[in-house]
This record gives structure tokens, sequence and C-alpha cells, in this order.
């Protein structure tokens, strides 16, 4: 049986600052890393000893130091892919929410919404974000592991879970798993039907 566990990063200084994200290096907070070691103890709790455990995270800083917070407790080494950066925003990256607010062109209910473009110069379409993530985790399966740790970002994760259900890129322009930082959600598959099942979604452990 394989289970994966999708983190996303706690509480990092550009949201406290009202800044975009995206590729903009944040780091955590200091309640941001308090959040990491409780993720930490939540997965030590939940993973048994001696299990085979890969950690996989973006490489930005904020996931970086919540993966090396769980790596801790499992003493292995991160594995850091940029494939599971955040969707990148371009020139909005470090810019005051609200100038990215201000030239945001929100995508169409209806059309090709894989290939909108949002606005800023440089920024990714949601089509580029999907495809980077999508490999990604194509390749994390490819490994033979029964837990592994995937350490992302808030809009990254849903492409996280569509590739490991096998949803087609096509299909993904609407799909959304809206999740809180800091939040762990739960992957498996199973050994007898094959079936990956998505069992939990955004459990954020007590402090």
């Amino acid at each position: 049986m394989r289970t994966v566990h999708v983190v996303t990063h706690p509480e990092a200084t550009h949201h406290v600052d009202k800044l975009v994200g995206g590729w903009h290096d944040s780091e955590l907070t200091p309640a941001g890393r308090r959040s990491a070691a409780a993720i930490a103890r939540a997965l030590r709790a939940d993973i048994p000893d001696g299990a085979d455990v890969e950690i996989v995270s973006s490489d930005l800083k904020r996931t970086a130091q919540t993966a090396d917070a769980v790596a801790e407790l499992f003493g292995v080494r991160p594995l850091l892919d940029p494939r599971l950066r955040e969707k990148s925003y371009g020139e909005a990256e470090g810019r005051p929410q609200e100038w990215l607010d201000r030239c945001f062109v929100p995508p169409p209910a209806e059309g090709d919404r894989m290939n909108h473009h949002e606005g800023p110069r440089g920024a990714e379409t949601r089509g580029e974000c999907a495809r980077r993530v999508h490999a990604a985790v194509a390749d994390l399966l490819r490994r033979p592991r029964t837990h592994q740790i995937v350490v992302t970002h808030g809009f990254a994760l849903t492409f996280v879970v569509t590739a490991w259900i096998g949803m087609p890129l096509a299909s993904v322009g609407s799909v959304s798993f809206p999740v809180p930082s800091g939040s762990i959600t739960l992957l498996r598959q199973d050994d007898f039907f094959h079936n990956r099942g998505v069992v939990r979604v955004g459990d954020v452990p007590e402090p």
C-alpha cells in the first residue's frame, strides 16, 4: 500500500506582509515554524516506525523549511523539486497583494481556462503550473515507497491531487481542492484493487 501525505506550508512572511506569493521566496514566520513542528509531530504519529519514508518538497524557502522540520523527526533528507512550486505570478511576485488585485484578469467561467493569462507579465498560466506539478507527481509515483510526504503550496496542491487520481490535464481547468495553509491531505492506494483514494483533505494539526 502506498500513502502520500501532501503538506501545504504554514504561515509565511508574505501572508502577514500582504504580498503576492508565487515564486517570491518568503520564509516561515515564527507562527509558521510552530505549525511546521506540529505538522511534523502529526506525521510522525501517523506513519509507523520503520516505514520506508521519502520527503519531496518545493525548493522555495517556506516549503523547504517545512520539509526540514518534518525530516528532522524521520531522519531523512528532503528532495527539493522546483516543479512543486506555487503558480508563478511573474512581475507581481513580492508586490503588495492590492497591486495584483488591480491588474488581475479573472479566468472565464467557460472556454480555455488552462491557457488564460491573468495579467502580470511573466506569470504562469494554470495549464503551465498543472503540467509541471503533474510531471513531478508522475516521477514520484514511479519510485516504490510505502509513505511519501510532499510539501507544496495551496494552489499547487490541487494538481498534486488531480495527478494522483489520474485526471487528464485537459479536465483540470475548473477543478479546485481548497485547503488551509499548514494542512495535511491524505492520499492512499490499496494493494488489492489498486484504487487511489482521497482519504482526508486539508486537516490542520493541533499546535
